[in-house]
């Protein structure tokens, strides 16, 4: 089916069946009649999976610009499709967009979509599209999941031709360790195919359709663990060459020619890495057939993760050099500039008289010694009269206690680079859903231990996966006190933050980002950060805005320690 967005999420548009409905002509998106992909047939003649056969199951019928639960409006519709419909929408309450599977309450596979779903948000892992509500509400069941916007699908990517090494590496090394993790908690995908996989702008990849996809298409499998290997394989086996390890044409690639059977990728295509193309060959169902040095094939996604973690590691390409351009000499430098430029039929040019060197003559002589000594006696002067205003700004009395400033205004002593005791702290998230962030680690942040940290939530993205600005700690200083320094230090890498200061004559501490006011702001492991002018206050928000990237490839903040002088 033709594809409509690169974030559209896991549905029938890179299934491998036609639905009963797509053969009545009746598969539509946003309400027009859709071409079925009928090349996309291949995955199912592995043999591993079954298709449902119920009957066909009126789809609901709904428009853009229509909500559920008073908070989710539909925008534009993606697929409509064997009784489910799967759209583009808007969550009004986060300000986000989201996408969303629809269905009848009282369709065959409504219980088994729901059941699915709820299996697939408790695994929270990052790796794959999140589903973030499943309910059932007016005869309706509907599960809404995240929209990448930023994404690209491996479909697009292959159209583009094969992968370089690193990247085919890189897809088949992060696809088995996150259908290991999966299948550890007894979940499977059954539709990982070309449209089901998501690379972002980071270079992560995204599987999306985990559990979900296959059961709003009825699919099972005997084997689940090997149906998803054998999909990994193939995957990597279009990364190599672009084209699909079956006869048929599937998912805009071409497939092998009939009846020559599977053969490895390097005899597809020249210049395939070695270890790759047997890699796949081990995770493909081959009817027994092996790589060529006779290795045992991978059966699950945990043996694939295992074998490609023994492989030697697949540097990225260096990036191509480009020589400077030739260096070009300037008229100056060639000793042309202010020279009369050639006359035809000039003759050769006639030699410049070089001047007499500056202050030669007796005049000069006398002049240049004149200026000497003014130079001499105007530093002598200066230099007793700064003495002499230094002697007298000593014996003039000074108050003890205090300073006297440049317009002649004393101020308070106020010591300065003092310690400033933190008497309590408490996280603070008020763009957050449940306005609250890791609260009984906040002790951490401050109690004088480098090796303990207050952490954040993990998130899929540097700023917060787009879910809110930013999210801090108050430090309550039990009253209002001169700021000097507060010094910040983090763990897990370099993360951006902003020093935020209540009012000086705040009764109570505010409760919301705009009550604090941004003094100064700063990025790194350890941050220094000074207000720019004189700032007093009892309550400081150190407010962090951009988070790190920890090794498990989500993004997390760690404060191990924050310090506060005069």
């Amino acid at each position: 089916m033709a594809e409509r967005s690169t974030a559209a999420v896991d549905v029938a548009d890179n299934s491998g069946d036609d639905p009963l409905t797509a053969q009545a002509g009746k598969a539509t998106t946003d309400g027009a009649a859709e071409t079925q992909d009928t090349a996309e047939k291949t995955a199912a003649d592995t043999g591993s999976e079954r298709q449902g056969t119920e009957p066909a199951i009126a789809t609901p019928e709904l428009h853009s610009g229509h909500k559920l639960a008073r908070r989710y409006r539909l925008e534009e519709c993606v697929t409509r499709l064997d009784g489910f419909s799967s759209w583009r929408a808007v969550d009004e309450k986060l300000r986000r967009a989201v996408g969303v599977h629809l269905l009848p309450a009282d369709h065959p596979r409504a219980r088994s979509v729901l059941a699915a779903a709820r299996s697939s948000a408790l695994l929270g892992d990052p790796r794959f599209v999140q589903v973030l509500d499943a309910v059932e509400e007016n005869d309706l069941v509907y599960v809404v999941h995240e929209w990448l916007p930023d994404a690209t699908e491996l479909t697009a990517l292959l159209a583009m031709g094969p992968m370089e090494p690193h990247d085919a590496y890189q897809l088949v090394d992060q696809l088995s360790q996150a259908m290991a993790a999966a299948h550890r908690e007894g979940l499977a995908h059954l539709r990982l195919t070309p449209g089901a996989v998501l690379r972002t702008s980071t270079g992560q990849y995204r599987i999306r359709g985990l559990a979900v996809n296959a059961a709003l298409r009825g699919i099972t499998a005997d084997g689940p663990q090997r149906a998803d290997t054998e999909a990994i394989g193939a995957l990597l086996y279009a990364a190599l060459t672009q084209r699909w390890p079956y006869e048929n044409d599937a998912y805009g690639l071409s497939g092998l020619p009939k009846g020559v059977g599977l053969i490895a990728p390097d005899q597809v295509r020249a210049g395939v890495h070695r270890g790759l193309s047997e890699l796949a060959m081990r995770a493909l169902v081959n009817d027994g057939a092996t790589a060529s040095r006779q290795e045992p094939p991978c059966t699950t996604p945990d043996e694939l993760a295992k074998a490609v973690a023994t492989m030697p590691r697949i540097r990225p390409p260096e990036p191509a050099f480009t020589s400077p351009p030739e260096y070009q000499r300037t008229t100056y430098q060639q000793g042309t500039y202010g020279r009369p430029a050639a006359r035809p039929n000039a003759t050769a040019p006639q030699p410049v008289p070089s001047p007499p060197a500056p202050l030669q003559s007796p005049t000069g002589k006398v002049l240049k010694w004149t200026v000497a000594a003014l130079l001499i006696a105007a530093l002598g002067l200066g230099s007793w009269q700064i003495a002499d205003k230094l002697i007298d700004r000593d014996k003039e009395p000074v108050d003890p206690g205090t300073s006297q400033t440049n317009n002649g205004e004393k101020n308070s002593g106020v010591e300065t680079g003092k310690p400033i005791a933190i008497t309590g702290a408490h996280d603070f998230d008020p763009l957050g859903q449940d306005g609250s962030e890791k609260p009984a680690g906040i002790k951490n942040s401050y109690d004088g231990d480098s090796a303990t940290y207050w952490n954040t939530d993990g998130y899929l993205s540097a700023d917060f996966g787009r879910l809110k600005a930013g999210v801090g700690i108050v430090l309550d200083l039990g009253k209002v006190q001169q700021i000097g320094t507060v010094d910040v230090s983090f763990l897990g890498g370099e993360t951006s933050m902003e020093l935020r200061t209540a009012p000086e004559d705040a009764s109570s501490e505010p409760t919301t980002l705009d009550g604090f006011t941004k003094v100064s702001d700063g990025s790194g492991s350890n941050v220094s950060l000074k207000p720019g002018k004189p700032v007093r206050a009892r309550y400081v928000l150190v407010w962090l805005t951009e988070l790190p990237q920890t090794d498990e490839g989500n993004f997390r903040g760690k404060v191990s320690e924050i310090k506060i002088t005069s």
